[in-house]
């Protein structure tokens, strides 16, 4: 889809104006001990905070005054068909057991997607105020009032790549097997950090994600901004990523291809 650069700017600045509404609800909330927290299973734990829902809505509402005819594809509420063709992806804490638990590893997560891809995206963390923005040919972090480029790094081989992942918290039997194959040739593996992991692989701090059963309000904003940064964003088969599942993101081809190996192996 062909976007115009006046699209461009306005999906921009609608963006920029969701984050900065979202952030101080967020942290009204964050390491407050007497947020309430609902359990969305019966059986295990999938948390929700009221800070998702509230989130969630002020993005919505914005959404509907400036741009009412995209989609909405959300985490909390139901979603919005398109007329567009453009769908705004969002999970407004993406993190939320991180989030309770009082570390500052969560973030809110906006995506757009033009009906074949994500196109755009912001990982936003409040309480670091670092916003990671990517997509429409530019790729930045804004931090306390400066602004820097976003770029990956290059590694030589796995036995020099820092990993990062969320496993075995989430994925089967199966997936965690093949990712701890992939864990045992890296040089450090550190777990836990949701989507801060894809901001840190887009500013060149570390060199390989590797996840499952992800949603694609997880992913899409994420993808975006590591794509920007140059990074290669994809499933554990090398195909697309954008609708969550198996996902790898690194930031140089060859730590890529060979971790993809080795999960297929």
């Amino acid at each position: 889809m062909q976007l115009d650069r006046s699209d461009r700017a306005s999906i921009l600045a609608t963006a920029l104006e969701m984050a900065d509404a979202g952030r101080p609800i967020a942290l009204n909330y964050f390491r407050n001990n007497n947020q309430i927290v609902e359990n969305k299973l019966v059986d295990g734990f999938d948390p929700v905070t009221a800070a998702d829902k509230e989130i969630e809505l002020i993005f919505r509402k914005i959404l509907l005054e400036r741009r009412p005819q995209d989609g909405i594809l959300g985490e909390e509420f139901p979603n919005v068909l398109s007329i567009s063709g453009l769908t705004w992806v969002l999970d407004p804490i993406d993190g939320t057991r991180g989030f309770i638990s009082g570390t500052p590893t969560w973030g809110m997560l906006i995506g757009v997607n033009d009906g074949t891809q994500p196109v755009f995206g912001i990982i936003d963390q409040p309480f670091t105020t670092e916003r990671f923005i990517g997509g429409f040919g530019q790729s930045v972090l804004q931090h306390n009032g400066h602004e820097r480029t976003l770029e990956v790094r290059s590694c030589k081989s796995l036995q020099h790549a820092v990993l990062f992942s969320t496993m075995p918290e989430i994925g089967n039997e199966v997936e965690t097997k093949l990712f701890n194959n992939v864990s045992q040739k890296c040089k450090l593996t550190r777990y836990g950090m949701d989507c801060y992991a894809y901001a840190l692989l887009a500013a060149g701090q570390i060199d390989l994600i590797i996840e499952a059963q992800l949603n694609p309000y997880d992913i899409q904003g994420p993808l975006a901004v590591v794509q920007a940064a140059g990074g290669i964003v994809t499933n554990w088969q090398g195909g697309t990523a954008d609708q969550g599942g198996q996902v790898i993101a690194a930031g140089d081809p060859k730590i890529h291809a060979a971790a993809i190996k080795i999960l297929n192996a």
